[in-house]
């Protein structure tokens, strides 16, 4: 091999040399023309004969590159190198990617309204240091301990339920991040990595009624005696209280109440589920005037009629009324009073003091309203009453009412919901009299709505009132939430086309207003929530149903709860 590439080099030598002398040549020789064909034609295969010792030497690094090429664009390296990297390209993981960058953009919305609400908590402790020395220097000033306690206790409430909610963004952040990674084993969203106590914890829980220490008496009527009860005072609300304290009256005196006449009193059977409260009992404790007059037949006389108060007037009774009961058919035993008792500052009593001045071996006595009576306060507002039964609460709406206002819920609130009661007709002058009023300015009204709005993180608002629809819009504009309107809902007129009225169309009890007025507290009492209006007896009664009903929330409170109205207009 090494003596051929030899004589190839010297044959490339002899004819190279030759071949310019040959071009020098046939310039200077006549015949040039003939002489130049030739050598083109041995130039040719000269050249010829190159490529073919060229292709011989580099015919293997010329198909090499091809060969390559050809297996790269044949050959299935998906399969045969199976890699991280492939598999992103797959549909799948586009989809992945774009879950994790969803993930990611919500994220960081919820960290801005972390970062928001920790200005609002960061501001709130300043709140919380002057309401404290506000409060110190109040009690100094006054000895109102009670007050600073209760005080003190709410802000705390309202500082755990801020925290709380930050507490909760985070862990929805943290969630938010991880649900992109669903699919991998490594990841546990379903851990808990909190403090336990907080899983229960809300800021506007139910309150403990401390049922295992209601103090109770046994109500145990002895036959025929009976208690015939007058209420006089105020409105229905006022009159549902007054026949409650005659419960506890009918119990210490042992005997069975006399509801009182439609003719000279509210219907409450329209209202109220009347044979309730013997069932809870498990006896006959109360009968209607209708079965009173009935077993009594022709002898409808009251043996005594005794006054709880002596002022203004005995038994709060006026002449109109004495007219009513003897349309009845009732004959009346003179109107007497056991003590000197004035309304406008009524005295604790005890069980004993009852005892010692109503007691009566006569069939049938009457006691004057006791609407204002103060006869062992704490045993007759603990939750679900004085008297022993087996159920929740003695005086309740009908059941055709409960499940009226159950089916209003469900239509247009939902189970989380603040309920208002606000009191305007007729509130201004009866606030202004008292000191502080209680008759507050829209604006500063729906700031103070506002704060309980936010601390029971609720959606729609149940709005009972008397007010003008002039106040409600303005009312409506200034209740809003995270820059979010939070709509005021009443109850419409009649529609047919709607049906959670049905019921009480049916029955022939729709447009009674002491219905209407019971269904809406009805619904106030079901809330998440309730707002009421101070030294309304309408509100009292919403609270004495949810106390009763177990409903009853820490954030329950009167409208703007230890403010004074802004601005107070003068006397007349």
């Amino acid at each position: 091999m090494m003596e051929r590439d030899s004589s190839d080099e010297e044959e490339d030598r002899e004819n190279l040399i030759p071949q310019n002398d040959r071009r020098n040549d046939a310039v200077k020789s006549p015949n040039h023309t003939r002489v130049a064909s030739f050598q083109i034609d041995d130039l040719k295969s000269r050249i010829l004969g190159t490529a073919s010792r060229f292709n011989k030497r580099y015919l293997f690094a010329i198909l090499l590159p091809l060969v390559i090429l050809i297996l790269y664009f044949t050959t299935d390296l998906k399969n045969l190198f199976q890699t991280h990297i492939s598999t992103l390209k797959s549909p799948d993981s586009s989809a992945s990617v774009n879950r994790m960058r969803e993930s990611e953009l919500r994220a960081l919305y919820l960290l801005k309204q972390q970062e928001l609400e920790l200005f609002k908590l960061w501001n709130y402790t300043a709140l919380v240091n002057n309401k404290s020395s506000l409060s110190a220097l109040n009690h100094n000033n006054d000895n109102s301990g009670n007050s600073s306690s209760i005080n003190s206790n709410t802000m705390l409430e309202d500082l755990k339920s801020k925290l709380f909610s930050q507490i909760s963004i985070n862990r929805r952040i943290q969630g938010v991040l991880l649900s992109s990674h669903e699919s991998g084993d490594f990841v546990d969203l379903n851990g808990n990595y909190s403090d336990a106590s907080l899983e229960d914890w809300s800021r506007c829980r139910k309150v403990d009624q401390r049922l295992s220490d209601r103090r109770t008496i046994e109500w145990k009527p002895r036959s025929n005696k009976y208690l015939f009860a007058i209420c006089a005072s105020g409105q229905m609300s006022n009159h549902l209280i007054c026949l409650e304290k005659h419960m506890f009256f009918a119990a210490i005196l042992n005997r069975v109440l006399v509801i009182p006449s439609a003719k000279v009193d509210y219907e409450f059977r329209r209202v109220l589920d009347i044979e309730h409260i013997n069932k809870c009992l498990g006896r006959k404790v109360v009968v209607t005037f209708e079965e009173f007059a009935e077993t009594k037949k022709n002898d409808l006389h009251i043996d005594k009629f005794l006054c709880y108060f002596s002022l203004p007037q005995p038994c709060f009774v006026d002449d109109e009324r004495v007219k009513k009961l003897k349309w009845l058919g009732l004959s009346l035993s003179k109107i007497e009073s056991v003590w000197s008792e004035d309304i406008k500052n009524p005295k604790q009593k005890t069980v004993q003091d009852v005892l010692a001045k109503f007691s009566s071996d006569d069939d049938v006595v009457a006691i004057g309203d006791v609407f204002f009576a103060d006869v062992e306060r704490e045993w007759v507002m603990q939750a679900s009453g004085p008297i022993a039964h087996k159920c929740k609460t003695l005086i309740e709406p009908s059941r055709l009412i409960i499940l009226t206002a159950q089916r209003f819920i469900q239509t247009f609130l939902g189970k989380d919901f603040v309920a208002l009661h606000f009191r305007r007709h007729g509130f201004l002058k009866f606030c202004n009299a008292k000191k502080p009023s209680c008759f507050y300015p829209i604006p500063q009204a729906s700031d103070c709505i506002n704060r309980v709005v936010e601390r029971a993180n609720t959606p729609v608002i149940y709005l009972s009132t008397d007010a003008a629809e002039s106040e409600i819009g303005l009312l409506q504009s200034g209740i809003v939430l995270n820059g979010k309107t939070v709509p005021l809902v009443q109850r419409p007129a009649r529609n047919s086309a709607e049906k959670w009225d049905a019921l009480l169309y049916r029955h022939g009890l729709d447009g009674d207003p002491q219905v209407d007025a019971m269904l809406d507290k009805t619904i106030c009492a079901l809330s998440t929530v309730f707002i009421g209006s101070s030294g309304s007896t309408f509100t009292e009664d919403i609270l004495r149903l949810r106390k009763d009903w177990w409903s009853a929330s820490v954030c329950d409170e009167y409208l703007c709860r230890d403010e004074v109205p802004n601005f107070i207009a003068e006397d007349e």
